[in-house]
């Protein structure tokens, strides 16, 4: 069994107050510590970029809010470009180059969880692999409802969390991930 850790969108441009107040402030750091593990057992990386299409967007190429945050562009063995919310159709193909490279199971963790993150980890769950969620190794914002009620982003990733927990991924902690070799 190989466990890809899979990076999704930790750039500089979701600091940006266009998107709203965030969660779980220790995500970065999380996130890092994933890093820091996958790199010391020499395990696949996986870093996913959204390359917005909308020259107005932060997350645009060539804007500052498209290049990774701190500590996140290290080391890696493919970096993927999507302009979508699911690193499965992004540039190169993932899944191509995960079954080429015998993974058979995914550590997702980035920005955001309800989104990228969560729309990522169904697609793999989807395409047969075995997910891992670190939810505390995610982030998001708050949400406007249908009603036009605000969501806190803490009950948004709640309910990401549960809603794939057992159907797509097993949800776990960093604590977890890094407790077993990957």
């Amino acid at each position: 069994m190989t466990n890809a850790l899979i990076v999704v969108d930790v750039q500089q441009g979701f600091e940006d107050s266009l998107f709203g107040p965030r969660n779980n402030l220790q995500c970065e750091d999380n996130i890092r510590a994933l890093l820091a593990h996958w790199r010391a057992a020499e395990r696949p990386i996986v870093l996913v970029r959204h390359d917005s299409l909308s020259p107005d967007s932060p997350l645009a190429p060539g804007q500052p809010g498209n290049d990774f945050k701190p500590g996140v562009d290290g080391p890696h063995d493919l970096l993927v470009t999507k302009n979508t919310n699911s690193a499965f159709y992004g540039t190169p193909d993932l899944h191509e180059w995960l079954s080429t490279n015998g993974v058979t199971t995914v550590t997702i963790c980035g920005i955001t969880t309800d989104h990228c993150c969560s729309t990522t980890a169904r697609m793999a769950d989807n395409l047969g692999y075995a997910v891992d969620f670190v939810l505390d190794a995610t982030h998001t914002h708050d949400r406007t409802d249908s009603a036009g009620q605000t969501v806190s982003a803490d009950e948004v990733a709640r309910i990401n969390g549960a809603s794939l927990a057992g159907e797509f991924a097993r949800v776990i902690s960093t604590a977890e991930a890094l407790a077993v070799t990957p």
